[in-house]
């Protein structure tokens, strides 16, 4: 089954909020997604930093090995939320230290989880109250942010088959549904040059916006591409820096609802998702047409 949420707020009103307003539509989704959760938050950067996320194995030292990381590289003290980190990182340092937390002995077993300037990433495995709270997600804010909870049925229930996934900078996606030709668009975007960590269909879709935007396309033309490009059934959710998209496949059997107000736009898989956004008795509330993309964006 599977839940996905996204909220993009259009005005600074409700920034403060965006945490707390996405952690409530994800605890509603629990019945349609208790394996895992993860979600996404667009919030402030800074200016040539790279926010890098990163999930840290078990043990007592690794905190301190990150830091001490951050040192080696000259760079402020990371930030820490339950079992991931986030290194803000000089642009030009970035592939730099990517390279170290993938080659060093005493950061054995973290996992990059994505990066972008504003973009912070968060999942784990367990109930999406829980992951919510673990992650402190009600006291995050923000200008937009997707979120997902998870019913494995083509993979195994792991932190790595958590969405959202990412594949480029400030760029990542959500996913209801199942891609059919996932394997052969794989293999086409490793000759393009991008490498996967999981075998999970969403992660493949991602890779493909991001291809597509690399290209050159904008994320709705990305959008539009796919729906000649990717064969299944799905909604996608996709989030950039300063962008907020949905898409639902020819046949759209996968549910999906959203609501628009002057403030806000929301997405969930169902109206209860969207049921306790300040304001929503009053907004527009419509189903998204099939193979139709659904785009915003901020300056």
């Amino acid at each position: 089954m599977c839940g996905i949420a996204g909220i993009f707020l259009k005005t600074s009103s409700l920034e403060p909020k965006l945490g707390s307003m996405l952690s409530e539509m994800l605890t509603t989704l629990s019945n349609r997604g208790p394996d895992s959760a993860g979600f996404a938050v667009y919030g402030k950067g800074q200016n040539n930093l790279v926010k890098l996320t990163v999930r840290l194995p078990p043990g007592p030292d690794i905190a301190d090995a990150v830091i001490s990381a951050a040192k080696e590289f000259s760079i402020e003290v990371p930030t820490f939320h339950a079992n991931h980190a986030v290194v803000s990182v000089p642009g030009h340092k970035l592939q730099a230290m990517q390279s170290f937390f993938r080659e060093s002995p005493s950061l054995d077993g973290i996992e990059i989880v994505g990066s972008g300037t504003r973009m912070e990433i968060y999942k784990d495995v367990g109930l999406p109250a829980d992951v919510a709270k673990r992650f402190d997600l009600p006291l995050m804010s923000g200008t937009h942010a997707i979120g997902h909870t998870r019913m494995a049925t083509e993979s195994a229930v792991t932190t790595k088959g958590a969405h959202p996934f990412s594949t480029g900078t400030d760029q990542c996606l959500v996913h209801n549904g199942s891609l059919s030709n996932h394997n052969g668009v794989r293999r086409k975007l490793q000759r393009e040059g991008f490498s996967f960590e999981t075998d999970n269909d969403t992660e493949v879709a991602a890779g493909y916006l991001t291809w597509r935007m690399r290209e050159g396309d904008s994320l709705k033309e990305a959008l539009t591409h796919s729906l000649k490009d990717l064969d299944g059934f799905y909604t996608f959710v996709v989030a950039t820096e300063s962008g907020f998209a949905v898409l639902r496949d020819a046949v759209a059997c996968k549910p999906a609802v959203m609501a628009e107000t002057d403030e806000y736009v929301a997405f969930g898989s169902e109206y209860s998702t969207l049921a306790g956004l300040p304001g929503v008795v009053a907004a527009r509330i419509f189903e998204p047409e099939p193979a139709t993309v659904y785009a915003w964006e901020r300056d």
